[in-house]
């Protein structure tokens, strides 16, 4: 850790909690449910430029689905506002944002560093700032520090100082979520992390984890995503080789499962915002220091292909059931990147999409979880409601949706042309599911 030079060497020791005001930077699915938690124990500011999200909050409704009505309505020591000169009075800033890549996967951090400006501008002597967002080891100090104090005047670890403490929030997951999940902590000198560990322990009952230094806070958050990416792409890797060998995957799998140290990682398309991304922020870093990641970067090959593959799959398995591609009726079920949210970013289902479309198949795409609008605005893709999907040649499950999972065979049935084609990609039914009936089933 870099050496403290505190100014006021008894802010540390003296701050009483009453007397901190938080400011949230961002509130999408990791700043809400962080500022709806300070809030129940300090008065906290929720800031995001987007008035009509702030609207929306205000008015009960979190479109992200994480935060209930209730608890937004119940949150009295939250003030949400998108002007950014009412964060002014905060003394901890924890920013939230997006940390995407462009076109080329190369990192975006455009938010990152507007987001910096921002506190920048409202930052005083011994305010504290504290990152959530996934970066590259080495970002916040070589990239955030810089602009906070070209904008604010002040002058690293003397006037103010800095903690990374990494997002672990799972969209659609309400199981692990934020108070029930380790947090990892750290800060830009011993007091610093000290105190930025005390302060979400204060909100966190399953506890943290102090990292030593924020570039390993940084690296154990990246590396976390990439674990997943490496081992998803593997077990696709070996879904085409057993799709060959005419061997159902799930099967082996299972079958594979039964050895105590066997990890239970299932094929599938992988995008979002966080796995199918975080990947290139490391490989990012590892590129400028002069080396080539090459498990990684061989891993996002296979998962970013992996959409053209169902779809070329799609075309075969109708094909084999004597049915011509072209005028073909093709229904997707489901549209965001995963089950039970509607989370639309970097979702792999446009890939299946348009590779079938250049086939000649004619879609129908339908998601209960996903705002029509936005499907629109992002994809070009105007979406229909399920109950008037019918006549289809062939049914895409692309999203494990527990909807889905609960349909019977005969309200499947009911949707088909007579016979066709089921491509079950997240193997929610089982693979007899048809049997006895002119539908074929496949599955990844």
């Amino acid at each position: 850790m870099t050496a403290s030079k505190l100014s006021n060497s008894n802010f540390f020791s003296t701050v009483k909690k009453k007397k901190l005001k938080i400011g949230v930077i961002g509130l999408g699915y990791v700043g809400l449910p962080l500022a709806i938690e300070f809030s129940k124990k300090y008065p906290t500011v929720g800031f995001d430029k987007d008035e009509n999200r702030i609207n929306e909050l205000i008015n009960g409704n979190d479109k992200t689905l994480q935060i209930s009505a209730h608890d937004l309505n119940t949150a009295k020591n939250l003030k949400l506002i998108f002007d950014e000169k009412n964060i002014a009075s905060c003394n901890i800033y924890i920013v939230t944002i997006p940390t995407p890549v462009d076109k080329f996967n190369k990192p975006d951090l455009y938010p990152l560093s507007s987001a910096s400006k921002t506190v920048g501008k409202m930052l005083k002597k011994n305010d504290i700032v504290i990152y959530e967002s996934t970066v590259y080891p080495g970002a916040t100090e070589e990239f955030c520090i810089p602009i906070l104090e070209k904008e604010s005047g002040l002058k690293y670890n003397l006037d103010f100082f800095c903690g990374y403490s990494p997002e672990r929030i799972n969209p659609g997951d309400k199981k692990h979520s934020l108070t029930t999940i380790t947090k990892v902590t750290s800060g830009s000198d011993e007091k610093t992390a000290n105190f930025v560990d005390e302060l979400y322990n204060s909100i966190i009952p399953a506890g943290t984890h102090k990292a030593s230094s924020i570039a390993v806070a940084e690296a154990a958050k990246v590396i976390e995503n990439i674990q997943r990416d490496v081992n998803i792409a593997l077990i696709n890797e070996l879904s085409m080789i057993f799709n060959k060998l005419d061997l159902d995957t799930n099967d082996v799998l299972e079958a594979a499962g039964t050895k105590w140290n066997f990890l239970p990682f299932r094929p599938g398309l992988v995008g979002g915002h966080c796995i199918g991304v975080d990947p290139y922020y490391l490989t990012h870093k590892a590129i400028e220091i002069g080396y080539n990641p090459e498990i990684i970067l061989a891993g996002r090959r296979i998962n970013e292909g992996m959409g053209q593959y169902i779809a070329d799959c799609t075309i075969k398995e109708m094909t084999k059931a004597g049915i011509n591609p072209v005028g073909a009726k093709v229904a997707v079920f489901g549209l965001t990147f995963k089950e039970n949210c509607p989370d639309l970013r970097n979702t792999k289902i446009p890939d299946i999409i348009n590779s079938l479309l250049s086939f000649g198949c004619e879609i129908s795409v339908t998601d209960p979880y996903v705002d029509l609008e936005e499907a629109e605005n992002i994809y070009d893709l105007k979406l229909v409601n399920e109950n008037n999907i019918n006549k289809c040649d062939t049914i895409i499950v692309a999203v494990a949706h527990e909807h889905y999972k609960k349909m019977s065979v005969d309200e499947w049935k009911k949707i088909f042309n007579g016979n066709g084609v089921f491509m079950d990609v997240k193997g929610i039914a089982d693979k007899e599911l048809f049997s006895g009936t002119n539908i074929s089933y496949w599955r990844l």
